[in-house]
């Protein structure tokens, strides 16, 4: 399989290079080759997206949301063969990325029916005979920004909301994501969507990040990645007075008090830790155990995360596959090994057998370090978790805390007090008692505080406010 940009309605092998795409599960095996763009391309998606806009923005929310149906109908019907590719291409076992690419059909289906629905509000006025009321206008042109980790989930809640208000995107996926948004774009350009309204731009950041953020005439910036080159994403649409909106990265923090049901609390830490092999902003990578329960926490732990799962991406019965990428196994190593070194190791997994070539990462768990080690402060985005002791709730929001990051956190208690008290004072965007950590759902608002995000926050109804601005209007009718 080969990339390809889609550009006002065409399709363009771009030649600033190539990438062989290797399939992370197997690296014998070569899934495609990622054919790279350069300044011009990102200027002509930028061109044909202006020039999208002027009729896109006209047509009803009504008429949008059935060019937003027909996206969802053609992600639904082409499921297996999107989720094989992702798979393929960045190792995120079958059947989670079954999930991920359904997720992404409801939200196109979430997004379609706000096109009917109201978008302002009539406010009284002190003069008579005086009609004032406010409506929910588009922005423009949106540069979207995405990551490799979830390539079809995260693209769509993105692009979705701003096609529904009325936008024209400009998409740039990840490198180790530009099969799957190749293949995105072919179903969505299948369904007649109108030339312009969705443009995708392949290639590495380095080389075009920069001309769509400082050379682009773009309305607003929607960006999911790292935390460095978010906060370049900010300052760069800051001074240039651009909307902007960044997701982050995380640490999150999983708490279990002395009277969590140890059964369910397992399954849902070790879901949260090791899903994805870790790569999710929003994975458990801290887990703080109140001290009457932590000895049994510890031994039951240990011995779920021993009976993981790890294996190819394609196979049903894998609980997590490989890390994505070379650059992705090396970073995650370092900090297994620091682990090595400087913690104690409560629980490893095991590998795939001896013949398997992939980036495979054994789950581990941490603990013996104190809260301000990097094990615990810096996010690994790997399979890897720190177990940390506290004498009591008091001190459990404090290590929950403890972060300059504010994503997600859970809580698993029976005790409603400290369930409502744990909702108030955890410094995170979204909090979750008796949950895991991963896991909003899709009409929900997304999204952190501290450095975890821009303040803003994706899906949901959120979501429309980001990608539109309001106006106020009035008429004297006297």
């Amino acid at each position: 399989m080969n990339s390809r940009n889609w550009i006002g309605g065409e399709w363009v092998t771009p030649s600033a290079g190539t990438i062989v795409i290797k399939n992370p599960s197997n690296l014998s095996e070569e899934v495609g080759v990622m054919h790279l763009s350069d300044v011009s391309h990102v200027r002509q998606a930028e061109q044909a997206a202006r020039a999208a806009f002027a009729s896109w923005s006209r047509q009803t929310g009504a008429a949008r949301a059935g060019h937003l149906y027909q996206m969802a109908a053609g992600l639904e019907t082409s499921l297996e063969e999107l989720a094989t590719i992702a798979s393929t291409e960045m190792g995120k076992p079958i059947a989670e990325m079954r999930g991920e690419v359904m997720r992404g059909v409801n939200l196109l289906r979430y997004y379609a029916a706000e096109g009917v629905r109201a978008s302002g509000q009539v406010i009284p006025s002190s003069e008579t005979d005086v009609l004032q009321y406010t409506k929910r206008v588009p922005l423009g042109v949106v540069g979207v920004i995405t990551p490799w980790n979830f390539p079809v989930a995260i693209p769509v809640w993105k692009f979705a909301p701003a096609l529904i208000c009325g936008n024209t995107v400009v998409w740039k996926p990840a490198e180790f994501a530009s099969l799957t948004a190749s293949r995105m774009a072919e179903i969505f350009a299948s369904t007649g969507l109108p030339a312009g309204v969705l443009n995708l731009v392949i290639g590495k950041g380095s080389q075009i990040g920069d001309v769509l953020l400082e050379q682009s005439s773009l309305n607003a910036v929607s960006f999911t990645g790292s935390t460095a080159t978010g906060r370049h994403v900010a300052e760069v649409c800051a001074r240039r007075n651009v909307k902007y909106q960044t997701e982050m990265g995380g640490k999150n923090a999983a708490i279990v008090l002395n009277d969590a049901s140890l059964d369910k609390t397992i399954a849902m830490i070790v879901s949260g830790a090791f899903r994805s092999a870790g790569q999710k902003c929003t994975a458990t990578s801290r887990i703080i155990v109140e001290s009457g329960i932590y000895d049994r926490f510890v031994e039951a732990f240990a011995k779920a995360t021993s009976q993981v799962k790890l294996g190819a991406a394609l196979d049903p019965s894998v609980y997590l596959g490989p890390v994505a990428s070379a650059g992705q196994h090396k970073t995650v190593m370092s900090y297994v090994n620091m682990a090595r070194e400087q913690a104690e190791i409560i629980a490893e997994g095991s590998l795939p057998d001896s013949s398997a070539d992939g980036y495979y990462i054994r789950p581990l768990v941490a603990a013996g370090i104190d809260a301000d080690h990097p094990l615990v402060q810096e996010e690994i985005f790997g399979p890897v978790a720190t177990i940390l002791k506290a004498a009591d709730f008091e001190e459990t929001i404090a290590l929950c805390n403890r972060t300059v990051f504010g994503l997600s956190a859970s809580l698993f208690t029976r005790d409603l007090t400290y369930a409502h008290r744990f909702l108030d004072e955890a410094q995170a965007g979204m909090v979750r008692v008796n949950q895991e950590t991963a896991g909003v759902e899709y009409q929900a608002p997304f999204g952190g505080m501290k450095l975890s995000s821009s303040h803003s926050r994706e899906q949901g109804q959120a979501a429309l406010d980001f990608y539109s601005e309001i106006k106020t209007c009035a008429i004297s009718y006297a």
